[in-house]
């Protein structure tokens, strides 16, 4: 996988990171690995572009907790409910 065949994908588009990663051929575990380096270089390559890297955090949805936004991968528990019923993050690249 490379960042320039991330970056049609991602374009005004967004998808959640277990979303990027089946699209991409790689299984849930490697998030935190590989596509969250891929996602961070990306985010460096586009600084010199038109477009820029957003990340739409996790959310829960059961109480509408928002995690950190530099978080790639989807919590297990809302620290404030203590719900399961988490959204993944997002990410998309859009025009700045």
């Amino acid at each position: 996988m490379f960042r320039k065949d991330l970056i049609p994908m991602l374009r005004d588009n967004p998808m959640g990171v277990g979303e990027l990663a089946r699209t991409t051929g790689l299984r849930p575990r490697d998030l935190a690995g590989e596509l969250a380096g891929e996602l961070e270089h990306l985010r460096q390559s586009l600084r010199n572009e038109a477009c820029r890297l957003v990340i739409l955090p996790a959310t829960c949805r059961k109480c509408g907790f928002t995690f950190d936004a530099d978080k790639l991968t989807k919590p297990g528990k809302c620290p404030r409910c203590r719900g399961t019923w988490i959204q993944e993050p997002r990410v998309k690249i859009e025009k700045a």
